[in-house]
């Protein structure tokens, strides 16, 4: 299995624990699950297309959230 971000791992073992199956099952969606989860909570916390959206300040912060929670996500989705 690839070597995932802590962050990611922490992410997969919680979706793991929450069902029957092993991390290496072939019927194991929790790393899909975990990656929408984290996908939606991005969209609410800092909405894609926002006017606010800038490079300076507070609105630049939050956009640094979404972007490290996307990459969470997108690593889920590549493992």
């Amino acid at each position: 299995m690839t070597e995932l971000s802590p962050a990611a791992q922490a992410v997969l073992d919680a979706a793991n624990g929450a069902q029957c199956y092993g991390p290496d099952d072939c019927l194991n969606e929790s790393r899909w699950i975990a990656a929408a989860a984290l996908q939606a909570a991005a969209d609410q916390v800092v909405p894609e297309h926002r006017p606010w959206l800038r490079t300076d300040g507070e609105p630049a912060a939050r956009h640094k959230v979404r972007l490290e929670l996307l990459a969470i996500a997108a690593e889920l989705k590549a493992l």
